[in-house]
Order: structure tokens, then C-alpha cells, then sequence
């Protein structure tokens, strides 16, 4: 079993770029302690999660009376355990014991990072458990984060409560607007009535917070207030929720998926009553970057299954890493898993110190967060889609065989590109920004100002990214001034070539980092800006060794 440091040491240098030694110290020994149980025990339970231990529905108990109960194998409440006890959540908001402080989203999401190379479905709880406890500490009232609080937050102290954002309606979807759930005032409570669509985590949260709208409230999602929701009664009896069915899902099997009926459910509002919208926004901007998080992750798993297959897989007389074309597909993948890997944790980085401090944040770095939140979310979304598919077709025919991971991988990546907002609602968030804040002028600069700073060695393969953003600017001038219908229709090719400017501007940097980061940035430039049919350099399979292998330069130009 290799050690983190062997199996994803560029996971550990970003780390060491964004935490300060004593937390670094900390975060690579509980890393290498949580990656050991991830590819072992987790590893084995997420299988049989997925293939023979879903959840259940218990509608009914013996009395024919509605438990609306949700049943887990015994496996998966070890995972939970296990994993909330790191502090995966905890550690965000109550000091680390060893250290007398608090760790930080740097921290969290690289555990989020290892969880989701074996178990991407519960890092959906754990998602909605961070998103409940950011609402709870930021928003709550004193007396309801005395109460919730802690066991939302807990690492083995008090009982756990797990939470959950409950938005999706049947009629609304993404137009959240549309949302029709009532909240009637009952003293120093609410009473909520009505259904929510796509529930996740249902029957497992202790708590959860759900838009409603106020009776008398204004239309669309001004009209929304926020609530926490106990599952439970001090009694252990339902407080007026059933659910309806579990859902039959693609993938992410380990989290239930629910409708959720609310008939009388007591309701706790969240801070401003006519802030429910712009509070679960906030949510969901850390639930984008756990997607992003798990997507990253998915394609690090999805890599290691390629490359292992292929460096002990034999066709025609010949090991598989021998043939050109695998030594392409292994060498372009690893460069554009880096190289995603490093913008994520860039962002993280920016993410905490908005998040963790958003009085301090100005609107400006508020609405830059939320634009590297889109564009990253997106990609890797769509990238983690792609890594399964190429890990599979590495495999051939046992790629799509169910005793391998590889078709898990498959179909737990596609719900990345659906949860938190299609590509077409982030391009459209991306418009927003650049409509409100004029985001695209702090983006062209910044970027402008990046590429001049490189070194010169590493400038000189940096062309093609000036060119685009220099495409990009042009393109923006025509996009001013059209009407609606036409910049809502270019408003994902925008998005898209912002992002393809960004990781090239994160490869550039890191290029200047070590020879094999150059060898990375240049393979990474290749993918996103070449376009020409024939590859005079081949750079993937001269420079494989150094990439995969992680030989100098020289020892490979010894062997050519």
C-alpha cells in the first residue's frame, strides 16, 4: 500500500503552499492516517453499499403506522463514524484538540478530496452537514446555535447530527423561485406544509434547513425564508415529515435521495426572514466546491485504476505503457488531474478567507469567489465524467465489468455535472457577474497581470494562452450591448474560455515550480490550446517517464 505521499504527492505540495507549518505538520499526518482507512475499509464498504447494501425505505412499522425509517448497512454507519471524527466537519468551526485552534476549509476538503476517490455518495452528507453548520454559525439566532450547533459539528462527543439543504420542488427545479412549500407561524415556531422533490440525505439528518415561504411572503425567491427542521421530536417520533420513496438513482447510491413530505413539521427560522434566499446561496457555494472537490477526486481514482491496469496489463507481447497512445491518454490525463487539482486548492484557499470571515470579504472578492466556484465547478465536473470513461476504455471489455471500480466511477461522476447547477445555470451565473460586478474586467486583468509575471523560460511557451485571452476580449466587445436572447446564448462558450484561461494561468505558475511541473503545463497548454492534427513534439510519451514515473529529464534523455 503506497503512502499519500507516494500516491499524490502534488495533493501535499498545495497543501504546504496554503497551510501554515504547524497545521501542515498536522494535516499530513491525520491525512496519511485517513488515507489509509479510505483505500482499505471504506473502500470495501462502498462496494458492497453499491451493490448489495442501498438504503431502504421502512414506510410502515408492524402496526401499519408511518415510520417513514431509512435503513443503512451496518458498513456504511462505520464509514459515518469514521469520517466525522476526523473533523472533516468539526474542525472548521471548534479548535482542533492537539492544536488548541481551528482548521480550516483547506483542511476539510482535503479530506473530502480522499474520501471521494472511494466513496464519492456519503461525501454528499458530509457536503450538506458542512453547508447546515456554515448556515447555523454565520445566520442562526444565539439560542438555536446553542442548541444544534454542536451536534452538527460533532467528532464523537455528543450524538451526530448529519444535516441536509432541502430546495428542489417538483414544479421549480433550479427555479427555485417557483417553490410553493408554506411556513405558517405558530408562536415562537412555524409549522411547514408541503413536498420537496430531491431530498438528499433524508431519514439520515438530524436537522435540516429548508426554504419556505411565509405565508403573506412576496413571490419568487424573495418571498423564501430559511429553517431548520429537526427530523425528530425530543420523543423520537417524526415531527410531521414522511417520505414519500427513495429515489432509484444512476449512481451515489450510498446517499438517500428522498421525497420529502412536510405535514405539520415544526420550524425554526434562520436569521432574517426575508434573507432565506441569499443564505442557502451562500450553502451553496460550498456545496459547488465539494462538487468540484469530489470531482477532482474521482478523477485521481479514476487515473490510478488506469494507470495501474496498464502498467501490469500485457497485449501483443508488450506491456500496455509501451504503446504510444497509452502513454498519451496516461501522461495528458495525469497533466490535466494536476494541474485541476492545484486551481482547486488555489480557490480553496481564496474560498476560506471569504467564507470564514464574510463581513471582512468587499463585494468585489465575494463575486471573484463566486466566479473561480462556477468556472471550477463546471469543468471538473465534466471533467471526472471523462476521466471514468477513459479508464474504463484503458480496461476494455473489465472496465465495464461490475467487479471492477470502473463502472461505479462512471456513474457516481455523472450526477457532478447536475448537482449544484448544470453548465448551463453556471454560465448563466457567470453572465450574472459579469453583468453586476463586471467580473470579466477583474478576470482579463489579473489574468493580463499573471502572464507577465512569469519567468521568462516559462513565458516562452505561454502564446497560446495570450492569444485566447486576447480572443476572449474580442469576443466580450461584441457580446456588449446585444440583446438579452444572444448573450445568454454565448454565455457557457464565455464561461468555458474563462476557465480554459485560468488552469492555463495555474499550470504556467506551477511550471516555474520544477522541471516536471513545466513538462505538465506544457501538456496541459497541448489539450487546451492545440488544435493541429499533427503532434510534431509528442511530448506525452518522450517525456512519460518524467510524468508518471517522475524521472528527471536527464535520466530520460539517457534512455532515448
Amino acid at each position: 500500500m503506497k503512502r499519500l505521499r507516494d500516491a499524490d504527492p502534488n495533493l501535499l505540495a498545495n497543501l504546504k503552499k496554503y497551510l501554515d507549518d504547524e497545521l501542515y505538520g498536522y494535516a499530513e499526518e491525520q491525512l496519511e492516517k485517513f488515507w489509509g482507512i479510505c483505500i482499505t475499509d471504506i473502500d470495501r464498504r462502498a462496494v458492497h453499499t453499491d451493490r448489495e447494501g442501498q438504503p431502504r425505505l421502512i414506510k410502515y412499522d408492524r402496526f401499519g403506522d408511518d415510520i417513514s425509517e431509512v435503513w443503512v448497512n451496518e458498513g456504511y454507519k462505520q464509514t459515518v463514524k469514521q469520517t466525522y471524527e476526523t473533523g472533516i466537519v468539526g474542525y472548521i468551526h471548534k479548535p482542533i484538540p492537539e492544536l488548541g485552534r481551528k482548521g480550516n476549509y483547506i483542511y476539510s476538503y482535503a479530506q473530502g478530496y480522499l474520501l471521494s476517490q472511494v466513496e464519492p455518495g456519503f461525501y454528499c452528507p458530509v457536503t450538506l452537514t458542512m453547508a447546515t453548520a456554515y448556515l447555523l454559525e454565520h445566520f442562526a439566532d444565539e439560542e438555536l446555535k446553542r442548541t444544534y450547533l454542536p451536534h452538527v459539528i460533532s467528532t464523537g462527543e455528543v450524538e451526530l447530527y448529519e444535516g441536509a439543504t432541502f430546495l428542489t420542488e417538483r414544479q421549480g427545479g433550479s427555479d427555485v423561485g417557483a417553490n410553493e412549500v408554506r411556513a405558517v407561524p405558530c408562536g415562537d415556531h412555524y409549522k411547514l406544509y408541503g413536498e420537496k422533490y430531491f431530498a438528499s440525505n433524508a431519514g439520515m439528518c438530524g436537522v435540516a434547513t429548508v426554504l419556505a415561504r411565509i405565508d403573506g411572503s412576496d413571490p419568487g425567491t424573495k418571498g423564501l425564508s430559511l429553517f431548520l427542521v429537526p427530523w425528530r421530536n425530543d420523543d423520537g417520533t417524526l415531527n410531521g415529515i414522511h417520505i414519500r420513496r427513495l429515489k432509484d438513482k444512476l449512481g451515489v447510491r450510498a446517499v438517500p435521495s428522498a421525497e420529502v413530505v412536510f405535514d405539520g413539521a415544526q420550524a425554526y427560522v434562520i436569521g432574517d426572514a426575508k434573507k432565506g434566499f441569499y443564505y442557502m446561496m451562500e450553502a451553496l457555494n460550498l456545496s459547488r466546491v465539494c462538487n468540484a472537490v469530489a470531482s477532482i477526486g474521482i478523477m485521481k481514482r479514476a487515473l490510478d485504476e488506469a494507470k495501474q491496469y496498464a502498467e501490469n496489463r500485457s497485449a501483443f507481447g508488450h506491456k500496455l505503457t509501451s504503446y504510444p497512445m497509452i502513454r498519451e491518454t496516461l501522461a495528458n490525463l495525469t497533466a490535466r488531474q494536476e494541474v485541476q487539482t492545484s486551481a482547486c486548492f488555489e480557490l480553496i484557499s481564496f474560498f476560506d478567507r471569504v467564507m470564514t470571515a464574510p463581513n471582512e470579504a468587499s463585494e468585489e472578492d465575494k463575486a471573484w469567489n463566486r466566479l473561480l466556484i462556477a468556472l471550477l465547478k463546471m469543468r471538473t465536473a465534466e471533467e471526472a465524467i471523462e476521466f471514468a470513461h477513459e479508464a474504463i476504455e484503458m480496461h476494455g471489455g473489465n472496465g465495464y465489468i461490475e467487479d471492477f471500480v470502473t463502472p461505479r466511477l462512471l456513474r457516481d461522476a455523472q450526477v457532478l455535472t447536475v448537482w449544484e447547477g448544470t453548465a448551463n445555470i453556471l454560465g448563466l451565473e457567470v453572465l450574472r457577474l459579469m453583468r453586476k460586478f463586471r467580473i470579466h474586467e477583474r478576470f482579463i486583468e489579473v489574468m493580463s497581470k499573471e502572464l507577465t509575471n512569469l519567468r521568462d523560460d516559462v513565458r516562452a511557451f505561454a502564446a497560446p494562452v495570450k492569444n485566447g485571452l486576447n480572443e476572449l476580449i474580442q469576443a466580450l466587445g461584441q457580446l456588449s450591448g446585444q440583446p438579452d436572447e444572444v448573450q445568454t446564448y454565448h454565455a457557457k462558450k464565455i464561461a468555458n474560455r474563462l476557465c480554459d484561461i485560468y488552469l492555463s494561468i495555474i499550470a504556467l505558475k506551477g511550471a516555474q515550480e520544477s522541471e516536471r511541473n513545466k513538462t505538465i503545463a506544457r501538456l496541459f497548454l497541448q489539450h487546451i490550446w492545440n488544435d493541429d492534427l499533427f503532434d510534431r513534439d509528442m511530448l506525452s510519451v518522450h517525456f512519460f517517464d518524467v510524468v508518471i514515473n517522475e524521472k528527471s529529464e536527464l535520466e530520460v534523455g539517457d534512455q532515448r
